[in-house]
């Protein structure tokens, strides 16, 4: 089923202004309008938080406002420079969320983000995640995901939450109790509709529509119909001429799976050749499937260094063919390289003494892109004496960082995500415990080595600057062994609480 994220900035002409003028934006804290003319009058077209607290209204006179706000800043709108940073936009959702994504003026983006979700953790977690970016930007963001543009774009605008879920199946209900405005109609139809005494949505799904179009035309029954998804509303999306790209058009539709690997394998070593000329290899690339139903189908593979081996590529996209429904037939075909790098060829040295490195690029590449490249990972020492502190998580196939854990104590090789409390007891505070109980299991302990004692980081926070951790290896009866420790020397209170707790196990 499709689905469809709006993303509403309800303050996108102020808050492009104040990114766009860096040191010499107004103060954050100072009330900013945008004004534009209707005729002869000069009218509030936009407003910041500050001046709408202040009691600033869109539409508002600017002579008005002054009067009503002394010191308020007034800037002249501009709707072309407001499109084209809303354009912007779109090409920086299409590297990093989805290959369907449009510019939806004056305020906002639709994005086709069918079967893109868990590459970013689910809805909730995408969702979250824009508005988070846009966040730190400095840039206001509503967020929703729905069936339809229309649903989405109604709920981003008209619920008042940050993201919102529109549940599948569950637009209209969604939609019942929203104004006339929520279904993007103009202004003279939703006064007419007002004059008729409509104020909901779900007032004008329970008439009859022949009366209505017969009087407000067929717009208002299209908006209905794209809103419920009985008529579809496609997003052509964004594209740029640096963007690499292949396309083949099929005189007859084509729909088997097997047809459909034979043009990637042909689509792929074109865009290849292309990229070879240019010196560049793809990260992020884009199969989209353009279907007689004038709807779309993509698949979106990326890698973890640029490469243009056509092999590879076909192999990541073939992973992917079965998510694909070719509906009634697809009729074009484009393969899009949107994230490129530039790509040297190397030059392969033989050597008599010297094994090659294993390349495990391709395996990383494959399983990235069923999981989600978020979820690989692996692990590198931090120098850091405090265990949890002392390793972090990089990308696969990132560089090596050139450090090693250090010390002559061994650790364990699965540490828990956090200590766990366990009860215990010590014949002196120096000596390892008789006995622990860990998860409901009490283990008496036949062998123990320790302690070695790790004092926290007091560079770091005040609070560790006489925190001590006493670690011990014991193994109990059955053979298995475990990292434990007590926080704190055991005879000073400033040093921890005393308590015990298991923090890894011993394979």
């Amino acid at each position: 089923m499709t689905r469809v994220v709006s993303l509403f900035l309800p303050r996108w002409p102020t808050d492009r202004l104040r990114r766009k003028s860096g040191d010499a934006s107004p103060p954050a804290d100072a009330p900013l309008v945008m004004a534009g003319r209707t005729g002869r009058r000069r009218l509030i077209t936009a407003l910041d938080i500050n001046a709408e607290s202040l009691g600033v209204r869109i539409g508002m006179a600017v002579t008005k406002a002054q009067a009503l706000v002394p010191g308020l800043i007034i800037a002249d709108s501009d709707p072309a420079a407001e499109t084209e940073g809303l354009t912007k936009l779109a090409f920086w959702a299409l590297q990093r969320i989805s290959p369907v994504v449009a510019a939806d003026p004056p305020d906002g983006l639709v994005i086709d983000t069918t079967g893109a979700d868990h590459l970013h953790g689910g809805e909730e977690a995408m969702l979250s995640d824009m508005i988070k970016r846009f966040a730190v930007s400095g840039v206001e963001a509503r967020a929703s995901v729905a069936d339809t543009w229309g649903a989405a774009h109604a709920a981003a605008r008209f619920l008042a939450r940050p993201a919102i879920i529109v549940p599948p199946g569950e637009a209209e209900a969604m939609l019942q109790v929203l104004p006339l405005q929520a279904l993007r109609l103009d202004s003279g139809t939703v006064t007419g509709l007002h004059t008729l005494g409509f104020e909901t949505v779900g007032e004008l799904l329970a008439q009859p529509r022949a009366p209505l179009t017969l009087r407000f035309g067929p717009e208002l029954g299209r908006r209905l119909d794209q809103a419920l998804g009985l008529v579809s509303e496609p997003v052509d999306p964004v594209r740029s001429p640096e963007l690499v790209e292949v396309r083949k058009a099929f005189a007859e539709p084509i729909g088997a799976a097997e047809t459909i690997a034979r043009y990637i394998a042909r689509l792929a070593d074109a865009l290849c050749h292309e990229m070879e000329r240019r010196g560049l290899g793809a990260r992020r690339l884009d199969l989209l499937f353009h279907r007689v139903d004038n709807s779309m189908q993509f698949i979106r593979i990326g890698t973890g260094q640029p490469i243009r081996d056509p092999k590879r590529l076909v192999r990541l996209f073939r992973d992917k063919i079965e998510t694909v429904d070719p509906g009634f037939g697809i009729e074009i075909m484009e393969l899009v390289a949107i994230m490129t790098e530039p790509l040297r060829d190397k030059q392969t040295i033989s050597s008599l003494v010297e094994e090659p490195e294993a390349d495990v690029s391709d395996l990383i590449d494959i399983l990235s892109n069923r999981v989600g490249q978020n979820r690989l990972c692996r692990f590198v020492p931090v120098q850091s004496d405090v265990p949890e502190r002392s390793v972090a998580r990089i990308s696969p196939l990132a560089p090596e960082t050139g450090l090693t854990w250090e010390g002559d104590w061994p650790r364990p090789p699965r540490l828990l995500a956090r200590p766990e409390p366990v009860e215990t007891m010590a014949l002196l505070p120096d000596h390892p415990p008789v006995w622990f109980t860990w998860r409901g299991v009490r283990r008496r302990v036949r062998r123990a080595d320790g302690p070695e004692r790790v004092r926290g980081e007091w560079w770091k926070r005040d609070a560790e600057l006489t925190a001590v951790r006493d670690y011990f290896r014991v193994e109990d009866e059955t053979g298995e062994r475990y990292w434990i420790f007590r926080s704190g020397d055991g005879e000073h209170e400033d040093s921890g609480s005393q308590r015990w707790f298991i923090h890894g196990i011993f394979g």
